[in-house]
């Protein structure tokens, strides 16, 4: 049975109102995607790193609940979990970040992958200097796997860092990923003052054709199959949820359809149609959860 191995962050956010905490919950787009997929009984395993804390305790706890294999995470002694405090800051919020590691970064044992696996990666984990380069070492032996991989090339925002420097490494990711996901958000932090249409004609078709592009008001845009899907309800307040959501559900499609890596080349616009519909109800619903999964 092809297996999903899903790498990202570990993380405990926790919103404020008025200095008060009002909600923690596990944050990271791959953790939550990891979350609804392994709930859907399909067999995923979580690869990251954490603390033996508490906050590791709970994220761990979150995964291990909704069916996800958390065997292969890399729990290290000192340290502590990555904490991100986020605060109403205008019409957007404020994020800050907290967490410390070892200096041996992402010391995990590498899981078996076989031919048409999905690999799920991305956000600043696929991009930061400390883990970057056993990361990306296991990305190159999913490739030579033959493995899907699927890339999340946005980071959470708050996190400061120069870009120019991480830019060789996104584009390395593009590269070798089959299917690339990115918000408009996302592409405005990554290439500023571009449109979607502008930074897929410009960056990512060059890497990757199989570029879902996600509006302000979550339409999905593939400017490859010149296929667009206008937002049917009103963009939900839960992003995280959303986009986590959807992921999950275009993973959940490729399975379900048993679409191989060879496949994905020469696949028709009706079926990716039919993938990102499929895909979009799953994001609803996964938006309209506490735990951004279902």
């Amino acid at each position: 049975m092809r297996k999903i191995i899903a790498i990202g962050e570990s993380v405990l956010d926790t919103m404020f109102v008025d200095a008060k905490p009002i909600k923690s919950f596990v944050g990271g787009r791959i953790a939550c995607a990891a979350a609804s997929l392994g709930s859907l009984g399909l067999p995923t395993t979580m690869l990251s790193e954490c603390t033996t804390d508490a906050v590791g305790d709970i994220i761990m706890n979150y995964l291990s609940s909704h069916g996800v294999d958390t065997s292969l995470v890399d729990r290290y002694p000192d340290g502590a979990t990555p904490f991100s405090a986020i605060f109403p800051k205008g019409s957007g919020k404020q994020i800050v970040n907290y967490g410390s590691y070892p200096k041996t970064r992402f010391d995990i044992v590498w899981p078996r992958i076989d031919e048409n696996d999905i690999v799920l990666f991305g956000s600043l984990y696929a991009i930061d200097v400390p883990q970057r380069k056993r990361l990306y070492d296991l990305l190159k032996y999913a490739v030579e796997r033959r493995a899907i991989l699927i890339y999340l090339p946005g980071f959470q925002h708050g996190i400061s860092f120069r870009l120019t420097k991480v830019m060789p490494h996104l584009l390395e990711n593009l590269e070798i990923s089959d299917i690339v996901i990115a918000h408009e958000q996302d592409i405005h932090d990554i290439f500023p003052g571009e449109a979607g249409d502008e930074a897929y004609h410009g960056h990512i078709e060059f890497y990757c054709r199989n570029y879902v592009h996600l509006t302000r008001s979550l339409g999905m845009v593939m400017y490859s199959r010149e296929l667009e899907l206008p937002a049917e309800t009103p963009a939900t307040e839960n992003l995280l949820g959303w986009q986590a959501g959807l992921t999950a559900g275009i993973i959940a499609q490729l399975l379900q359809r048993d679409i191989t890596r060879d496949a994905l080349r020469t696949l028709d616009v009706a079926t990716w149609r039919e993938i990102l519909l499929q895909a979009r109800n799953m994001a609803e619903k996964a938006a309209a959860s506490p735990e951004n999964c279902l």
